[in-house]
Parts: structure tokens; C-alpha cells; sequence
């Protein structure tokens, strides 16, 4: 059903007085979107890279710089949804560098009337647009992003990841790709209607829906996101869809094995498809301690070895705006963890502060860079990384 913003606009105001939907949203679940984030920075002028005097790559600014997962406001961080974005994420998002980022704006998990409340996320993010016109553009195409880059702002591609708000629905993927939609990761880390993530001990592939839906977002146009979708399910999607699948947040399970990272028999079977790995920045890249700069250029430089140069980038899995550390933070994140444990949905090693320390930074793209750079990586295949791969999956995939 093809429908225009005016009348989305009156349907998700309408959704956002839903009862089942809360005036105070719980914490942002693992890998969601949230709201306003308090946060710390420091002047781009103050970061380090590798211990050391910082060695800017002179690339950079005119690079295409694509997160695969990314918000500009909570991410991954235990804080409420409160309003729109302040000062702080606004401020965040001018000073990153970043051309686009794929923005979650549906639910996961287990959640009253999904579709409603996928709506009312999506709403949110539309507000957001029109009333920072000047700093974040709308994502529906290839050109889209490019336009974006020459007017310095930074766009944001409206992602799922999760397939609950569909329910049994099929028809509504043409809903939401109507609404802007250009990212759906098939499955959250539990069990859905379209396959098993990747904490189901199950490990089942592709449920007959899942081959209907992957067929019907190929025709859509819509990139199918296999990031937290369980091994099976991972090939099959790979198997079943008929344009460049990808994997916008993950890492290496060759590297450090977690649930969360991919095997490489995967990572080759994307890179065959055409596909993209985006590396993450989260605990799961290392056995203990906070991950650190050098295991994201370990997971990085495996990637590359694995799948080559076209088909690896970012997917910070983070907000823009840094994590401003201390202890109510932590105690925020214990309560957090908690209760996604007791939801059945928390993965191993999320009991450690879900971002890296050397990146917590606005300008975490350039620092990566930065770093490959100084690894001796040509700067094509840095290009590539920050976001020329994705842009070119983008331009295969999206219509």
C-alpha cells in the first residue's frame, strides 16, 4: 500500500496516542534506536590515535562516510526516551563528518501492537527531520546520499531490525518501504515468524515467510540485513536473495567466537552475493576488558582478508554522541542488562560498557581511518571502508 507523508503524518500522529505506547519509553533495547543522550566529547583537535601524536588521513572530509548502524541520538545506552534530541547529539552529529547512517526505527522483540509502535518510531524520526532541516536529510536512494555530502548534512536511511511490526502481514514491507524504510535485519537474537537469531539454540533457517519476505524486499528494493540473524537463517538469506544481502553490524567469529560475530564460511558466501560486513564497536570483538581500537582493526583486517576490499565496512552499532562514562551511567547499564536477561534476548559479554574507549568520540570514523592509515592501508581501500562498499550496495539494491 502506497501511501504519502501527509497522510503518514496523520496516521502516526493517530499512532502515538495509542495506548499501549508509553509517554515515557523504556531503555533503548541492545541495537535500538533511543532518544536524547547525555554525553561528553572533546575538541576533534584532542583525539589520539594509537597512543600517539594524531596522524590525520587527509581524506576524510570529501570520503563518503557511511555507518551501517548509528543514531544520533541513545544508542545502546540505558536512557530514556525524552523529547527530541538536545544540544549535545545535535552538536555530535554536525561535528562527525558522517554522510549517512542506517537508523533504526522499529521495535524488536516481544513488544505490544509492534506495528503501532514502529509507526510512532518512524514519526518520531520524521519530527526530527523537519524541524533540523539544515543538519539531517532524508535517505531514499543512492543520489540521496550523495546529495547529502555536497550539502554537509547527515542523512539518515530509516532501518529495521527486526521483523515483528510485520507480524503476519506481508503486505506491510510495502508499507513501510512506502514510508522510507531501506533497511530490514530479518531477525532480532530470538525466534520470529521469518527465522532464528542468533541465540536461538534451534539454529533453524528460513521459515516459508522468510523466503516470501526476502523475495518480496528484493522486488521492493529494500537491503536484507542478516546481522543478528542465527547461522542458518544467515546462509539461507544469503542463499535466497536475489540482489547483494549484508551483515551491517557485526564482526568476526574467526577473531574472538561470539554469537553476535560471523563465521567465515558466511562472511565468504556474502562477499560472493555481492555483499557488505559492516565491523561494530562493541564488547563482543574480545574475550575480556573493553574492546580496544586494535581489536576493531583486528576485525577489520580479517574481514578484508576474507571477504576483499569491495565488501567490508562500518557498523558502529553506536550514537554519534559519546558515551559520557561514570557511575550513574554503569548503574543505568546494570539495570539494563538485567532486564534484558530476564527478557531471554541479552548476549554474552553485555555486562561490559558496550562502546570502545579510544573511539568514544564524535569523529570515531575519522579515527578509524586514521588508524588504518597508519597500518600502511591505501587510502582506496580506506575509501571503501568508511562508506564507498555501502554505497555501492546501495546503488545495486535500492530503487
Amino acid at each position: 500500500m502506497a501511501i504519502d507523508r501527509r497522510h503518514f503524518l496523520r496516521l502516526a500522529g493517530a499512532a502515538t496516542l495509542a495506548p499501549a505506547l508509553r509517554t515515557s519509553a523504556p531503555a533503548a533495547p541492545w541495537g535500538t534506536a533511543g532518544g536524547r543522550l547525555g554525553a561528553g566529547g572533546g575538541a576533534v583537535a584532542d583525539l589520539d590515535t594509537a597512543g600517539g601524536a594524531r596522524r590525520p588521513w587527509p581524506g576524510y572530509e570529501r570520503a563518503l562516510v557511511v555507518d551501517a548502524l548509528a543514531s544520533p541520538g541513545a544508542f545502546n545506552v540505558p536512557d530514556a526516551v525524552e523529547g527530541g534530541l538536545g544540544t549535545l547529539s545535535l552538536g555530535a552529529a554536525r561535528a562527525s563528518g558522517i554522510t549517512a547512517v542506517n537508523l533504526t526505527v522499529g521495535v524488536v522483540g516481544e513488544e505490544p501492537e509492534p506495528f503501532v509502535a514502529t509507526v510512532a518510531g518512524i514519526a518520531r524520526w520524521e519530527r526530527e527531520l523537519d524541524r533540523h532541516p539544515d543538519l539531517f536529510a532524508r535517505i531514499r536512494s543512492a543520489e540521496d546520499v550523495r546529495v547529502a555530502k555536497a550539502a554537509g548534512r547527515v542523512g539518515l536511511v530509516l532501518g529495521f531490525q527486526d521483523t515483528v511490526m510485520l507480524e503476519a502481514d506481508l503486505d506491510r514491507m510495502d508499507t513501510f518501504h512506502a514510508l522510507g524504510v531501506r533497511v530490514v535485519q530479518l531477525t532480532y537474537n530470538g525466534r520470529n515468524r521469518v527465522g532464528d537469531g542468533c541465540l536461538e539454540p534451534g539454529n533453524a533457517g528460513l521459515s516459508r515467510f522468510g523466503h516470501d519476505l526476502v523475495s518480496r524486499m528484493n522486488d521492493l528494493g529494500v537491503l536484507v540485513d542478516l546481522s543478528h540473524c542465527g547461522q542458518r537463517t544467515t546462509a539461507e538469506g544469503i542463499a535466497a536473495s536475489r540482489v547483494p544481502p549484508a551483515v551491517t553490524h557485526s564482526a568476526c567469529d574467526a577473531v574472538f567466537a561470539h554469537p553476535r560475530n560471523k563465521r567465515d564460511e558466511e562472511l565468504r558466501a556474502l562477499a560472493e552475493k555481492g555483499g557488505v560486513v559492516g565491523i561494530y564497536l562493541m564488547p563482543y570483538l574480545n574475550p575480556s576488558g573493553p574492546p580496544t581500537g586494535d581489536d576493531v582493526l583486528r576485525h577489520v583486517e580479517h574481514a578484508l582478508d576474507v571477504c576483499g576490499q569491495e565488501h567490508v565496512g562500518v557498523g558502529s552499532d553506536q550514537s554519534i554522541t559519546p558515551v559520557r562514562d561514570g557511575p550513574e551511567y554503569r548503574a543505568r547499564l546494570d539495570a539494563e542488562v538485567a532486564r534484558r536477561r530476564e527478557l531471554g534476548i541479552s548476549a554474552p559479554r553485555e555486562d561490559t560498557a558496550p562502546f570502545v574507549p579510544e573511539l568514544n568520540h564524535a569523529r570515531r570514523m575519522e579515527m578509524i581511518a586514521d588508524r588504518m592509515a597508519a597500518r600502511g592501508h591505501a587510502s582506496g581501500v580506506i575509501e571503501k571502508v568508511l562508506g564507498a562498499n555501502w554505497m555501492r550496495l546501495f546503488t545495486e539494491v535500492w530503487r
